[in-house]
């Protein structure tokens, strides 16, 4: 019985952990949409003048139609946040059967 209770209990914990992230609502195959259009971000005069470089972290929200609706930074140096939104919001994604979150992280490095 204690075997049974074993083997039961690690089969549960294994497929809990194998399970892959996902946001609610979201299937496994539109948790990352394809980039079919990036437009790389300007990298700001103040911040190569100050030898500054950094990582921006957004959300983009994501219409069906693969274009952003909206832009919402998660983190990132100040000096880069308007370029990142600028940027980003010129991207463009597969088409999807409805909105989703995809998460971007881009890189400032001059």
């Amino acid at each position: 019985m204690r075997r049974k209770i074993s083997v039961a209990l690690l089969v549960l914990i294994s497929s809990v952990t194998a399970a892959p992230y996902r946001s609610e609502g979201q299937t496994a195959s539109e948790a990352a949409r394809k980039v079919l259009l990036r437009v790389s971000p300007q990298f700001p005069s103040l911040a190569r003048s100050m030898n500054i470089q950094g990582v921006v972290k957004a959300d983009v929200l994501v219409a069906p139609n693969g274009t952003p609706k909206s832009v919402e930074v998660k983190g990132g140096h100040p000096l880069f946040v308007q370029s990142a939104q600028n940027a980003l919001r010129e991207w463009k994604w597969e088409p999807g059967p409805r909105e989703t979150h995809e998460v971007v992280e881009l890189q400032f490095t001059h």
